[in-house]
């Protein structure tokens, strides 16, 4: 569903796919490519939530004035609360980048991980355990963001030509 509030209202690329079950509200920034799943909610005011190209953000997450650059994956359940996150990054499933915190370019946040206020996770790191602790990432986790994203990217197409997006839906 996509919902103005007040003066701001999603804009959504006409090549990004947005679930019949997604919630986007007020200054939301979507771009080609892009793909929001099922139960997410994006709700910009005050601060924009941006989602970069080729992003894909996956069942019962919210994003508030968030910033996510291009090709990053936002794993089911986690929450992204005005905070920015890099390019080619993979934010776990249930885990949570608090406010003001920036996670850098080709990252991983681990699945349940907790990366606070203000914290800033170095490019290459994982960020694991809560708070989140950092080390560098292996390489095959490296490959794991790559071949992770490739994959939604070629789900949200499936599932657009569906008829399962948001504004070709029945």
């Amino acid at each position: 569903m996509l919902r103005r509030f007040e003066e701001a209202e999603p804009r959504v690329d006409d090549d990004a796919f947005v679930s019949e079950m997604a919630y986007l509200v007020g200054d939301v920034d979507v771009d080609a490519r892009a793909s929001l799943w099922p139960f997410t909610c994006l709700r910009g005011h005050g601060t924009a939530v941006e989602v970069g190209a080729e992003t894909n953000v996956q069942e019962f997450t919210m994003l508030h004035g968030a910033k996510l650059g291009e090709a990053v994956s936002v794993g089911h359940g986690a929450v992204v609360d005005y905070a920015t996150v890099g390019d080619r990054c993979l934010v776990g499933m249930q885990s949570a980048v608090l406010k003001g915190a920036t996670v850098e370019d080709r990252c991983i946040v681990a699945a349940n991980a907790v990366v606070t206020h203000d914290q800033t996770v170095p490019s290459g790191h994982l960020a694991y355990g809560t708070p989140a602790k950092t080390r560098p990432l292996t390489d095959s986790q490296l490959e794991a963001i790559d071949r992770i994203h490739d994959t939604y990217v070629e789900l949200a197409a499936r599932f657009r030509e569906a008829g399962l997006d948001v504004r070709t839906g029945d």
